[in-house]
């Protein structure tokens, strides 16, 4: 086993802090590499092509089958596109037709209105 000066040392060497420099608190600002990082991602504000969000549009999406489940019941509903849009209309939102088409067929029914309906997930097909 190394010694505590030992280690120091094979830090220090790889590039890394020594262990008596303080960690960075909540007080502290973030440094450069962090924000930098960040500002690089790839992923920040693009949702993968082809998978329907729940803030889209019915006719901002490509797929033709849409599927909603429930993470309470983990029951799953489909419905076409085109059957979405005729009862629907184009200009609705994906994330309220799902839960529509869930409360339609929902079976937890307790009576009271915060605990009742079902708990909506978009899955991508």
């Amino acid at each position: 086993m190394p010694t505590p000066k030992q280690m120091e040392k094979l830090v220090t060497s790889i590039g890394g802090k020594a262990a008596g420099t303080r960690p960075l608190g909540p007080q502290d600002e973030m440094p450069d590499e962090y924000w930098q990082a960040v500002l690089n991602d790839a992923y920040v504000g693009n949702r993968p092509l082809g998978q329907p969000g729940a803030g889209q549009r019915l006719s901002e999406i490509p797929q033709h089958i849409l599927r909603v489940s429930c993470r309470r019941c983990e029951r799953i509903v489909e419905i076409q596109k085109a059957d979405a849009i005729r009862l629907y209309g184009q200009q609705a939102s994906w994330k309220e037709v799902g839960q529509r088409l869930l409360d339609n067929t929902c079976q937890n029914r307790t009576g009271r209105h915060e605990e009742d309906g079902c708990w909506p997930a978009f899955e991508p097909i």
